[in-house]
């Protein structure tokens, strides 16, 4: 029945969960009433603290159809439960996009009413015939029951359509009437991104109820019947001072977060109601199918919208970090096609980002035509918008999977059963067992433990916010410690963000010219090459400034050439409706007479007719423009050369295409190419709106090549080398061309000059033929053979083929490759990003693909970008850093204020100081538990304990100051080869503080023999006998002095121990302060032994530590046969089984082939390799 029950929602998703129906039951609910009353109210928090355990106690399974309570559990490594009441809502349909007459309802759920963003206006009369909805609400998003599926499905929007574009024209662009908006109100609810603030006393309860404040709480009830009245206060005031901390920062958060979502959340909009009818409305009354007007002067997207008619120029830095205007174009409409659909496909907003407006974007201006409105229909509204998306992942963030945090707990559960087995030898009575159990749990999971475990990743913070590196996601700082590879975007990342105009090679007849410097000479102004160099682009004018991408507007202001943009009063007054034309100066036009001056003039502007914009999937872009005086239309592309050079005739192409283009390309130069065409007469300029770009980029004629010099910033190569000699893999991502980016590469560094650099080129499947792979060189092999080591690490330093004469080597491929790789060579892929340093012609999303594929290897993954079409991947990367100018950027956990790759060292190293800082801090607050865990211990055997004040001492005077002045240190000034652990269960770390808990104990016991074995001693006071007869507990005597002052600095002996420096963090000195409290006068000889002990402990304890540190590794390796034994991160153990295979890497000029195996429904490929 439960693999039946079980449902899969988000299926496929990142938030993919398992789903399990379950309904109340009555005398479940009785028991754990029963239960929590006479557990004083423990078992209700036990079962707030753990929602699975709450489901299956007060509920019985049953079917999701029929379930009360959904119980969800995510499918991610983290295994999350989570707990949803289902409810029931009245409304006239099921199906949201049903086109329902006038009826609709007013939703009820559960006989109680909606709040207003579940609800319909309350004119809206409910009806008897009202069917029964479903759902569940989960972060913020809406579960519907959907019969046809027998499962609940989350409504997105018009998306759920599967709608193609040409539909998106034909039945969503008349936009919908007032029943239809309000029936799918019902269902979407208010467009809002609502982010409540939740009020104090809500926020209260909530960090109240946490489990370290409850386990505060009944340690100070412990105490205060011990009679520590002093200590129980002083633990309930640092209590105090730590709730109210987190709740002003936990309220100032959100407040925030609410003033950044509100600013522009309720605007005013146009509804088109179609036939030219609009109405003013408010943004929070838009549905799914609505179509909205854009105003002229600009507004802030409400929603997710897809423009239908009209051209806006977007600021889309909100999302992606990056404030370069973007040009959206009309959604294509491939049924005005005179041939019909063809290319018609299903509407993305994620393929057709080209085309939507997105949430929180600014519409900075809009073009339209005369007579007409700028258009759109809304696809998504409130959270399921991309702003939505963003703002949900910041109010319910996934946790940070980190070995630190979960060994922790393990670690303080040792520690408890450690402290537990120290003192039971020395209590007589069951009562004493019980309740001095209790008191020594307490004394062994300290109080400061969660702040002194924040306070290096505070101070961090801090120190990263001073270089100008700032983090939404703090916890992550500690992973950047072990990072072990960094991903770069190559332009604007290693190279300069603008690049330099080199010069242009034309061509004609099919044949190249020679290379020429300047585009803006007289003898070119007329050419076809300038002018496609004058109008392909996506440039606008803003306030008077041309704007737009950087190369588009370097290659403009090339030709020297003038743009215009004509107002509505101009356009209005004019057949042609060109609103966007360009036009060379006067002084750059050939020697004419003069009276002809303004005629040859006017025949040189020329207007852009029709924008097809750029697309990284397509690599190209292309216009349609009409010189002024002609009847017939020219078009104009530029992209990628390989690409432009396809759709040219032949016949136009050089012969000697492919050389000139690996020419500029291996000197690291960007190449674009320009085609030209002369369109038909017959194409006028509506029958152009409604062309398909496919039917316009085909049969060119190859014009030439611009070459553009992307120069390395000066501070790549010195960041690569530093990266290189701590081990830290580098690997370029780019969306450039292939050979351009090796040459980057080795200009930079990232693949040295006597590597060799084997392309992978992956052909999908055609006619019959299985994919296969192509390896080839990207240059002439160096003849001699280089002795190197491989960059693969093991964890204990080593390398992997360490010795080993071999010759390095490095992958590379281009995005195609990739794709075919990944989807038909699965098993090869994890080898191939082994040694894959580039990656080009790299789409954003295969971008992401990479960085995950990395990380199912083991690699922690840093990935550093401009924040433009990087968003995916810096997400998902363990550590992204957006170089955006903005201070905080939702698109990455980490944002650089400066542009510059000197921010990835930085964060690596104060990330391995802030790591380092966490061990050293746990360590010592465990050592610190354990020592005075012992003294107790001993002093319980002579029924005596530490005094109330000794307490407050130790813990505030001694352990406080040390902890917060341990996480003061900065980071190491340089990185080194060495990584961090990454986790606190690891044999050093655990020999370490197991050698000094023996030698505390030892010393802490040499002490408590020799002070009873003194003369002074031999003679016990009257006082001292009636307190051991009668079992009364004594403060004040001599063994309590002479361990007070032994582990106060023991205390202090540690905290210098651990806190170590080089080759992490900076060293650090200690303060250390001790006054008498609750002591008794002792010899001055006794003194003296107590002086020798805590210097023999020193001694002992720092030689020790710097044996392990030195030895201690190899020790265990030796000890434990660690050699033989299969490393533990996938990444090592493949470069262990290619370092003894002989076929790898792949020999130049093979071919590898993917056979299918004879089972079909076998996935699995078997590989062949074809010489």
């Amino acid at each position: 029945m439960d693999k039946e029950d079980l449902k899969i929602v988000n299926k496929g998703l990142e938030d993919e969960m398992e789903l399990s129906g379950y309904r109340l039951c009555r005398w479940k609910l009785v028991l754990v009433g029963l239960g929590g009353l006479c557990t004083g109210g423990f078992l209700f928090l036990l079962l707030y603290w753990m929602p699975e355990w709450c489901v299956k106690a007060t509920c019985t399974r049953t079917t999701v159809r029929d379930a009360d309570v959904a119980l969800l559990r995510s499918t991610d490594e983290f295994k999350r439960w989570f707990r949803a009441r289902i409810r029931i809502m009245l409304a006239p349909g099921k199906d949201p996009y049903d086109n329902l007459a006038s009826q609709t309802a007013s939703p009820q759920a559960n006989d109680h009413a909606h709040n207003p963003s579940d609800s319909a206006p309350g004119k809206i009369t409910s009806n008897p015939e009202d069917q029964h909805v479903r759902y569940f609400t989960l972060h913020s998003t809406k579960f519907f029951w959907n019969d046809s599926i027998q499962n609940f499905e989350v409504l997105k929007g018009l998306e759920d359509l599967s709608m193609t574009c040409s539909s998106v024209h034909s039945k969503h662009s008349a936009g919908l009437n007032k029943n239809q908006q309000e029936y799918r109100r019902f269902f979407f609810g208010l467009n809002e991104i609502d982010v409540k603030v939740p009020s104090l006393f809500k926020l209260l309860i909530k960090e109240v109820l946490n489990p370290f404040y409850i386990f505060q709480l009944f340690s100070v009830i412990l105490w205060c019947t011990d009679e520590y009245y002093y200590y129980a206060m002083a633990i309930v005031v640092m209590s105090v001072i730590s709730i109210a901390t987190s709740l002003y920062t936990i309220k100032k958060q959100y407040v925030m977060l609410h003033d950044m979502v509100a600013a522009h959340s309720t605007v005013r909009v146009t509804v088109y109601r179609g036939e030219n009818e609009t109405e003013e409305a408010l943004s929070t009354d838009l549905v799914p199918g609505d179509v909205i007007v854009i105003p002229s002067n600009g507004t802030v997207m409400p929603c997710d919208a897809v423009l239908i008619c009209g051209t806006c120029i977007v600021n889309e830095s909100m999302l992606t970090g990056e404030s370069v205007p973007v040009t959206k174009t009309d959604l294509p409409n491939p049924q005005r096609d005179k041939k019909g659909g063809d290319g018609d496909e299903i509407y993305s907003t994620e393929e057709h980002k080209r085309h939507t407006l997105f949430c929180g974007t600014n519409v900075i201006q809009t073009r339209y035509y005369t007579g007409e409105m700028v258009k759109a229909v809304v696809v998504r509204t409130g959270f399921s918008t991309a702003k939505g998306q963003l703002i949900r992942s910041i109010l319910y963030p996934k946790p940070t999977d980190f070995k630190l945090y979960r060994d922790a707990y393990l670690f303080l559960l040792c520690l408890v059963a450690v402290a537990s087995v120290v003192f039971v030898y020395s209590l007589e009575t069951v009562k004493e067992i019980i309740v001095k159990s209790l008191d020594i749990i307490t004394i062994t999971v300290p109080p400061a433990l969660p702040a002194a475990m924040t306070a290096g990743i505070v101070y961090a913070q801090r120190r990263l916010k001073k270089v100008g590196i700032f983090s939404i996601s703090p916890q992550r700082i500690n992973i950047c410690g072990q990072l072990n590879l960094v991903c770069f975007d190559k332009t604007g990342t290693l190279t300069e963000d603008g690049l330099d105009m080199w010069g242009i090679q034309r061509a004609e007849d099919g044949r190249f010219h020679h290379s020429e410097e300047k585009a803006d000479d007289k003898s070119l102004v007329t050419t076809k090459f300038v002018s496609c160099m004058a109008t392909c682009h996506s440039l606008t004018k803003i306030e008077g400034q041309l704007s737009g991408d950087p190369l588009d507007l370097k290659m403009f202001e090339a030709t020297g050439w003038i743009l215009v943009e004509a107002t509505e009063e101009e356009t209005a007054h004019h057949d042609r409706i060109e609103l966007t034309y360009v036009k060379p100066p006067n002084q750059l036009l050939p020697p004419p007479e003069l009276s002809e001056l303004y005629e040859l003039s006017a025949s040189y502007m020329i207007g852009i007719v029709r924008q097809f914009s750029f697309s990284s999937a397509l690599q190209r872009m292309s216009v349609v423009v009409r010189q002024i005086g002609e009847r017939r239309m020219d078009a104009y592309l530029k992209g990628a050369p390989e690409v432009v050079a396809s759709l040219c005739k032949k016949e136009t192409v050089p012969e000697d295409f492919a050389e000139v283009l690996e020419d500029y390309t291996k000197q690291g130069f960007r190449v674009i190419a320009l085609a030209h065409r002369r369109l038909e007469s017959k194409l006028t300029f509506h029958k152009v709106q409604n062309t398909n770009r496919d039917q316009i980029e085909k049969n060119m004629d190859f014009l030439g090549l611009i070459i553009m010099q992307n120069k390395l910033k000066t501070e790549t190569p010195g960041v690569l080398e530093d990266l290189r000699r701590a081990n830290i893999r580098t690997v370029m991502v780019t969306g450039d061309n292939m050979l351009t980016a090796i040459s980057v590469a080795r200009d930079c560094g990232m693949i040295q000059p006597q590597d060799r650099v084997i392309i992978a080129d992956a052909l999908p499947p055609k006619d019959g033929q299985a994919a296969k792979i192509t390896w080839h060189y990207a240059d002439k092999p160096n003849t001699c053979n280089i002795s190197t080591h491989a960059h693969i690490i093991m964890e204990d330093g080593h390398s992997v083929d360490e010795m080993k004469t071999q010759e390095q080597y490095h992958f590379a491929m281009s995005g195609k490759s990739f794709a075919v790789i990944t989807e038909h060579f699965q098993d090869l892929l994890q080898k191939l990003v082994l040694r894959g340093t580039v990656f080009a012609r790299m789409a954003p999303d295969q971008k992401t693909q990479l960085v995950e594929t990395l990380e199912s290897v083991d690699y922690f993954v840093g990935m550093c970008g401009d924040g433009a079409n990087d968003c995916g991947a810096l997400k998902r990367a363990h550590a992204g850093i957006s170089l955006s100018e903005l201070e905080a950027s939702v698109a990455s956990p980490f944002t650089s204020t400066t542009p510059s790759i000197t921010c990835v060292p930085n964060l690596i190293r104060e990330g391995r100081a802030a790591l380092i800082t966490s061990f050293c801090v746990f360590k010592f607050m465990a050592l610190y538990s354990i020592i005075q865990c012992l003294s107790v211990a001993l002093l319980y055997s002579i029924r005596s304990n530490l005094g109330d004040f000794q307490f407050l001492f130790i813990d505030m005077a001694i352990i406080l100051l040390i902890v917060f002045t341990m996480s003061l240190n900065s980071a190491w000034k340089e990185l080194v080869a060495q990584r961090p652990p990454s986790g606190l269960v690891s044999g050093p770390l655990l020999f370490s503080v197991l050698t000094q808990i023996l030698i505390c104990l030892g010393f802490q016991i040499m002490a408590f023999l020799l002070i009873q074995e003194l003369d002074c001693l031999h003679i016990v006071s009257y006082l001292t006998l009636i307190a051991l007869k009668k079992k009364i507990k004594r403060i004040m005597n001599r063994v309590n002095t002479t361990l007070f002052f032994v582990s106060s600095f023991q205390y202090l002996i540690v905290a210098i121990i651990f806190s170590k420096g080089k080759p992490f963090r900076q060293p650090s000195y200690k303060n250390c302060k001790d006054e008498p409290f609750s002591l008794v006068c002792v010899p001055l000889s006794w003194r003296v032994s107590m002086v020798l002990i805590v210097l023999g402990n020193t001694l002992v304890s720092v030689f020790i530590e710097e044996g392990i540190d030195m030895f201690g590794t190899k020790c265990l390796s030796w000890l434990c046969c660690r050699q033989k034994k299969v490393p533990k991160a996938r990444y090592m153990h493949l470069a262990q089984e290619l370092s003894v295979d002989p076929d790898w890497p792949p020999k130049p000029k093979s071919t590898t082939e993917a056979k299918p195996t004879p089972h079909p429904d076998d996935c699995s490929y078997q590989i062949e390799a074809v010489s």
